[in-house]
């Protein structure tokens, strides 16, 4: 399997991506891996409702998301 990962800008992988056809053959021998039976709960589509409009009202008060990491990492 050919991976390629990805990585933000300060180097920490964020991600994989998977050459289309060895996502085929993981489709083939896992059945399910496409599935997802995920419930979200009712409160928290609502948080994200409200973030969502708090956003769209003062979209300069919304961090990019290694400024935001930054700020994590410095409290930690």
């Amino acid at each position: 399997m050919n991976l390629q990962y990805i990585s933000d800008s300060k180097g920490k992988t964020t991600g994989v991506f998977i050459p289309i056809n060895d996502w085929n053959e993981l489709k083939s021998k896992y059945k399910d891996i496409e599935s997802e039976d995920i419930d979200i709960p009712e409160w928290q589509k609502r948080l994200v409702l409200k973030r969502l409009e708090n956003h769209k009202k003062n979209p300069d008060s919304a961090l990019d998301f290694d400024s935001a990491m930054d700020d994590i990492e410095n409290d930690l």
